[in-house]
C-alpha cells in the first residue's frame, strides 16, 4: 500500500471541505445582512427608533457646532464623569470617529422639547433648542447607565452605543409631580436631589405645596392643637412661617435656579380658602366660626389684605422670591353648604387668578369649579387647572369653559403614605398598561388634545404625624416617577411590555450621582474595626447609608456610655447605642425618636444586628429576634422641631390622646457616614443586603 498517496489524498479532501465552507460562509455573509439592532432601553421609552448595525466606541470628546447647544454639552460631560467616572472633554475641530456631535437645527416642526441622536460613525445630536438638546443627553446618558442596582462599578472605557436613529417627540408638554411639603417638612437637600431624578426622566415640572394642615380628628379635634405649617421664610408676617422647619427665600430661590438648570420648572403653591389653618394660626380672627379654622371666612375683608400680602412679598420686583412662569393659588375643597358661600368663593378664586396675571405669571388652581357652581364670573384664559375630582371640577365641562387641564386623577395618581386610602404605592402595571394624561378619571380624551397640557402625580402627607420618613416617601415615589415619566413622554407610544419595563428601569440609576434609595452593592461591605469619632463612609467605598432590605451587623465590646450616645449618624438619621431618653438602643430620624426595649449591658461582648425594610425595624441580639417595629395603629403624634437640625438633643414627641387613630411608621435607612463618641469597642461590621 501507498501510505504516502492516501495521506495525500485525505489531505486534499480536508482542504477541499475547508474552502467550500469558506466560500458558503463568505456567500452567507454578502447576502444575509446584518442583524438590526433592536430599540434600546429609556425611561421615558423614546418616540421613534430606526435600528442600525453595529456599534459606536466613544472615542470621550464632545464637539458643539452651536452655541446654545454649550450648556447641554457641558451638563453631559459633567453628569458622565459622576455616572461612568469617564471623562468626556469638549474639542473644537472637525468630529471624528466615536465624538458626540450637538448641532442647534430646526427638524420639520418638531417642538422644542424635542431631539434627534442618529448613532453613526459619529454620535449626532440635533435639536431645536437648548431644552431638547438637555433631553438628548439624559438618553445618552441612560445608555451608558449601567445602575446600581446593576452593579455600579466603573468600566475601563466609555461603553459602546448600539447603532440606529432615534427621533424623540414628547406627547405632552407638561410632566410633572406635586408634593405635599406642608403637612410634612421635606428638607431642602432632598429637593435638590429629586430635581435631579425628576430631570433624568426628563419630568419638567414640580410643584410644592407650602402651606396645609393635618385631620383635627387626630389632635383631640382642637384646631389650636392641630398640625399646620407654612414653609417659607415670611417678613410680611413675622411668626408666620413653621418653626418644625422652612425654606429661606435664598434657598428657595437657588432650588429655582437649579431646577431651571435641570429644565424642571418649579411650582410654587399657596393654598387657600380651605386648608388654611397655618394662616388662622397666626391670625384666628381670619378664620371661619362655622365651618372650622382650616376655612378661611371670606365675608372678612381682611382676608384679601392679607392674602395680598402675602402674595405680593414673593412676587413683587424685578428679582422675586417665585421666579418661575406659573404659581398655584390652590382653592379646592372650600365648603358649598350654601349659595352665598359658592359666590365669595368664585369672587375669591378670581381675584387671586387675576393678581397672578397682574404680576406677569401664569396662574394655576386645583379643579373646583363644578362643586362650586354659581353665577360669578371666574376668568378662564391663560389659566391652568389641575383635573384631580370629576365630582370638583367635571373636566369636558372645565374645557367648554376654556381652561387648560392638567391631569391628575386622585384615584390613580394620588399617594397617601400609610393612610389606608387612596393608594400606598401607586399602581404602576395599571397606569402603564391604561393612562396617558388623556384619561382624566372617568373622561377619556383625544390623545394631545390641545387643552390637556399634560399629567402629573402627586403624594399628600395627610397623616401628619405619622412617622412617615423622606425615605418612606421617596420609596414610594421613584418606581411612580419613572412609569408616570413614560406615560408623560411616550403616552400611546410605549412598545415594551409592562414587564420588560419593570425588569429594565431596575437597571438605571435614579440620576447621576444620586442614590436616596441607598442601595448597596452585591458584595457585602466590611470594617474590621469601627472606630468613635470618624468618617465610616471613606473606609464603606463612599456609601453613607443603607436602605431598604438591608442588614446591618456589628459585635461590641461594650463600656458604660451615656445616655445620648451615637453608634453612627448621616444627614437623614441618628443611631445610638444608648438613646437620649431611656438608654436603650434606638434611632432618630425626621424628627421621631424609636427606642428599641434592649439596653447593652455595662461590659461585655454583643452581636447587634439591625435589618431595614419598607415596613419595619428589626433587632436581633446575639443572632436572636429581640424586638421589630412595625407599622402600629395608634394615635396621632407629632414629630419634636427640637431635632429637625440637631438629632442629638433629647426629645418625645407629644402624643395627642385622640379616638381617631392612624398608622405609625417605624422605619429605617442607616445611617453610615460618620461615628459618634463611644466608649466600646466595635468590631467586624458587615453591611450586606438582605
Amino acid at each position: 500500500m501507498n501510505t504516502n498517496n492516501n495521506y495525500a489524498n485525505k489531505k486534499a479532501t480536508v482542504l477541499f471541505r475547508c474552502l467550500m465552507i469558506m466560500c458558503v460562509y463568505v456567500l452567507t455573509a454578502a447576502t444575509c445582512p446584518a442583524q438590526v439592532n433592536e430599540k434600546p432601553f429609556t425611561v421615558p421609552e423614546v418616540t421613534q427608533w430606526q435600528g442600525g448595525t453595529g456599534e459606536t466606541r466613544l472615542s470621550g470628546r464632545i464637539v458643539v457646532k452651536s452655541k446654545n447647544m454649550r450648556e447641554a454639552a457641558l451638563a453631559l460631560a459633567a453628569d458622565c464623569r459622576l455616572l461612568t467616572g469617564h471623562e468626556l472633554t469638549l474639542a473644537s475641530g472637525k468630529p471624528q470617529p466615536g465624538d458626540i456631535v450637538f448641532t442647534a437645527k430646526k427638524l420639520d416642526s418638531m417642538p422644542l422639547e424635542g431631539y434627534r441622536i442618529n448613532i453613526g460613525t459619529q454620535v449626532c445630536v440635533d435639536a431645536p433648542s437648548a431644552r431638547g438638546a438637555y433631553w438628548a443627553t439624559r438618553t445618552l446618558l441612560q445608555l451608558m447607565d449601567k445602575g446600581f442596582a446593576n452593579e455600579a462599578t466603573h468600566a475601563k472605557e466609555l461603553p459602546a452605543l448600539k447603532r440606529g436613529e432615534m427621533v424623540d417627540v414628547p406627547q405632552y408638554r407638561l410632566r410633572g409631580f406635586m408634593l405635599d411639603c406642608g403637612r410634612k417638612y421635606i428638607p431642602m437637600h432632598y429637593l435638590q436631589q429629586l430635581v435631579k431624578v425628576m430631570a433624568y426622566y426628563k419630568m419638567n415640572t414640580l410643584q410644592l405645596h407650602l402651606n396645609d394642615n393635618g385631620f383635627r380628628q387626630f389632635y383631640e379635634n382642637d384646631w389650636t392643637k392641630t398640625q399646620a405649617a407654612f414653609r417659607l421664610q415670611c417678613d410680611t408676617y413675622p411668626g408666620l412661617t413653621a418653626r418644625d422647619g422652612s425654606y429661606t427665600k435664598q434657598e428657595f430661590i437657588e432650588l429655582q435656579k437649579l431646577a431651571e438648570a435641570c429644565h424642571v420648572e418649579i411650582i410654587p403653591e399657596i393654598d387657600a380658602p380651605a386648608h388654611a389653618l397655618a394662616f388662622t394660626h397666626y391670625k384666628p380672627e381670619l378664620g371661619s366660626k362655622e365651618f372650622g379654622m382650616d376655612h378661611f371666612d371670606l365675608s372678612n375683608p381682611d382676608v384679601y389684605t392679607f392674602m395680598d400680602g402675602l402674595f405680593k412679598e414673593y412676587l413683587e420686583g424685578k428679582e422675586p422670591v417665585f421666579r418661575g412662569p406659573r404659581v398655584n393659588i390652590g382653592t379646592d375643597e372650600y365648603s358649598n353648604a350654601r349659595p352665598e358661600l359658592v359666590e365669595q368663593f368664585r369672587t375669591f378664586t378670581d381675584h387671586y387668578l387675576a393678581l397672578i396675571q397682574s404680576y406677569g405669571k401664569q396662574p394655576m388652581l386645583w379643579g373646583s369649579l363644578t362643586h362650586a357652581k354659581g353665577n360669578t364670573p371666574v376668568r378662564h384664559e391663560g389659566v391652568l387647572m389641575s383635573c384631580w375630582s370629576n365630582g370638583f371640577a367635571v373636566p369636558d365641562s372645565m374645557k367648554q369653559l376654556g381652561y387648560q387641564l392638567v391631569s391628575i386623577p386622585d384615584g390613580m395618581v394620588y399617594i397617601v403614605p400609610a393612610a389606608g386610602y387612596y393608594q400606598d404605592y401607586l399602581n404602576c402595571e395599571r397606569l402603564y398598561n391604561n393612562w396617558t394624561p388623556a384619561v382624566v378619571g372617568n373622561q377619556t380624551f383625544t390623545e394631545q388634545d390641545p387643552q390637556i397640557e399634560g399629567g402629573m402625580f402627586a403624594v399628600w402627607n395627610d397623616h401628619a404625624g405619622n412617622g412617615i420618613s423622606v425615605k418612606d416617601i421617596h420609596h414610594r415615589l421613584f418606581p411612580a416617577m419613572q412609569t408616570m415619566a413614560t406615560k408623560c413622554w411616550t403616552g400611546k407610544k410605549t412598545t415594551f411590555p409592562y414587564d420588560t419595563f419593570n425588569q429594565q428601569r431596575l437597571l438605571l440609576s435614579e440620576a447621576p450621582g444620586v442614590n436616596e434609595l441607598a442601595q448597596l452593592p452585591a458584595v457585602p461591605l466590611t470594617q474590621e474595626q469601627v472606630l468613635p469619632n470618624a468618617q465610616l463612609s471613606a473606609a464603606l467605598n463612599g456609601i453613607s447609608e443603607a436602605g431598604y432590605n438591608s442588614r446591618i451587623a456589628f459585635d461590641i465590646d461594650c463600656a458604660p456610655e451615656e445616655r445620648g450616645t451615637i453608634f453612627t449618624t448621616g444627614l437623614n438619621a441618628t443611631f445610638y447605642l444608648s438613646d437620649p431618653h431611656t438608654g436603650a438602643l434606638g434611632f432618630a430620624r425626621d424628627g421621631y425618636l424609636y427606642t428599641f426595649n434592649y439596653r447593652l449591658p455595662q461590659q461585655g461582648r454583643v452581636s447587634v444586628a439591625v435589618e431595614c425594610t419598607n415596613t419595619e425595624t428589626r433587632l436581633f441580639i446575639n443572632g436572636q429576634l429581640k424586638q421589630r417595629l412595625p407599622v402600629l395603629d395608634v394615635v396621632s403624634v407629632t414629630p419634636n422641631a427640637q431635632i429637625q437640625n440637631k438629632l442629638g438633643t433629647p426629645f418625645m414627641p407629644t402624643i395627642y390622646r385622640s379616638p381617631a387613630r392612624m398608622k405609625y411608621v417605624q422605619t429605617l435607612v442607616f445611617p453610615l457616614q460618620q461615628t459618634g463618641n463611644f466608649k466600646a469597642k466595635i468590631t467586624n461590621l458587615r453591611i450586606s443586603r438582605l
